[in-house]
């Protein structure tokens, strides 16, 4: 496996040795370029060898899926590189010619997401975090500070994020049973941060760069793909065309269009629109605005040119107990109520004054962008939670099988009558103070030292010994021994 990782490596060097020894242009997408190879292209074939290639050779060792999912991954960094010479050569296109010109990067992650669904494997959780982690390649989409997204700097962090919950379990899960797997995890997050991250603040912090004087980038035709036309009639000759359907999932999800976010998608999310063709979807998204005040108003939509009402109670995620809720109410109360096998909620448009209450939600994750004061969750089973910053106290009440991931601080974290609890601490939250009450199962993760060291597990203890000494009782934490 090492042999062919030095091949591999051995090829891109003599790659770009005879590239800047002579060759001035090179194909792309089956068209002649006239795009010299400059800093930024070799910079990236850097980064596609270093960490690219340290996935692919750990994927290698694990082979299966993962090396199915790697393989992917790897062709769709490649992909990119190609829409990077190409959008030099090529004048900044409009709306519906950016549709085309991302039409190839979207189509290789949908074959990522396509690896997770199903049946549930024992990798899933590799899957998820290489399906997940490609949103971040949607960077190249950014158009201005108009155009619905955020920086690309930003955008690769935010991404990797909801990948890192993955990630992170499958470092937990491997780090005692095979190091091949826990070398892949660190390499996955490597890749993008620093690797991703650092390449694109060093030449593309504002966006990709366009030619003034290049080829003009067409529009996408109207006629439906291989993968739609299968399973969807033709309307392409209807006087009123259908709306278009939800943004895909693959470049700023990796969930179905069903699933939540307190933010519509606008601008860039219209371009995604028009690069899935086919039948018309029911769009999950809700457009929650600052005028927005109550509980009841769902006559919006997060899609863009959708003129007809959408609810999410139509959802396969529909819960007995009531309708599935993501609002803000009275403009200090950010509910989540009900959502059943949602995996990308997101609230991304709140304030250190809001409290989020999430309630009676099951298999899925939530993920709050920005600081908030509190956060309660109550009767939830199977619900993952990935925060940054919590002014007073993060609260887990009545579940079972809850997973908290803290990327900034939380002063305070109180867990009560719960079963099965998983705490991540970043480095910044290492000085919370945990409660816990009628609980069990409650394990804390916390990171080494270094970036590169494994995170440390720790038990907290469910079981204690009280005994009378000089007057009074003494309490202290059964310890267990053993191999």
């Amino acid at each position: 496996m090492e042999e062919k990782l030095v091949q591999r490596l051995e090829a891109a060097v003599a790659r770009l040795e005879s590239l800047s020894s002579g060759f001035g242009s090179r194909s792309v997408g089956g068209e002649d370029s006239e795009a010299p190879l400059d800093p930024a292209i070799a910079a990236y074939d850097d980064l596609m060898a270093q960490f690219v290639g340290r996935v692919s050779a750990a994927a290698e060792k694990i082979g299966g899926q993962v090396l199915d999912a790697t393989k992917i991954l790897a062709e769709a960094f490649s992909v990119q590189k190609e829409l990077l010479i190409k959008a030099k050569q090529s004048k900044k296109p409009n709306l519906e010619g950016l549709a085309g010109f991302l039409k190839p990067l979207n189509e290789v992650i949908m074959k990522a997401n396509a690896l997770t669904e199903g049946r549930r494997s024992d990798f899933y959780n590799h899957l998820k975090a290489a399906a997940d982690s490609l949103t971040a390649l949607a960077w190249i989409a950014y158009s201005g500070k108009d155009c619905g997204m955020s920086l690309p700097i930003a955008h690769v962090e935010e991404s990797w994020q909801m990948a890192e919950f993955y990630n992170n379990k499958v470092l937990v899960e491997y780090k005692s049973k095979d190091p091949n797997h826990v070398e892949w995890s660190k390499a996955m997050k490597e890749l993008y941060l620093p690797g991703l991250r650092d390449y694109v603040k060093k030449f593309y912090a504002l966006g990709p760069v366009w030619s003034a004087t290049g080829a003009t980038i067409s529009a996408p035709t109207s006629a439906p793909s291989k993968s739609s036309s299968a399973s969807a009639p033709s309307k392409a000759s209807s006087s009123a065309p259908a709306p278009p359907p939800p943004p895909p999932a693959s470049l700023f999800s990796s969930e179905p269009s069903g699933s939540g976010s307190s933010r519509p998608k606008e601008g860039m999310a219209a371009v995604f629109q028009e690069i899935s063709s086919g039948q018309s979807v029911t769009s999950g998204l809700r457009k929650v605005t600052a005028d927005m005040k109550t509980k009841n108003r769902a006559d919006r939509t997060g899609v863009v040119g959708a003129p007809t009402k959408e609810t999410r109670t139509s959802s396969p995620s529909f819960s007995k107990t009531g309708p599935p809720k993501l609002e803000l109410q009275m403009g200090r109360k950010w509910v989540v109520e009900n959502q059943i096998g949602r995996k990308n909620l997101v609230i991304d448009d709140c304030d250190a004054r809001q409290s989020v209450y999430v309630f009676g939600c099951k298999d899925s994750v939530l993920q709050i962008q920005g600081k908030v004061n509190n956060i309660t969750v109550d009767k939830c089973t199977k619900m993952g939670i990935v925060f940054t910053d919590v002014v007073a106290a993060c609260e887990i009440v009545n579940c079972n099988g809850v997973e908290l991931q803290c990327q900034g601080t939380a002063p305070t974290i109180s867990v009560d009558n719960t079963s099965g609890c998983q705490l991540y601490l970043s480095k910044d939250s290492l000085g919370t103070s945990i409660t816990t009450a009628k609980s069990s199962e409650i394990n804390v993760l916390v990171p080494g030292a270094r970036t590169d060291d494994d995170w440390a597990e720790h038990a907290l203890p469910q079981q204690y010994i009280h005994t009378y000494k000089d007057g009074q009782f003494v309490t202290s934490p059964v310890s267990h021994s053993g191999g």
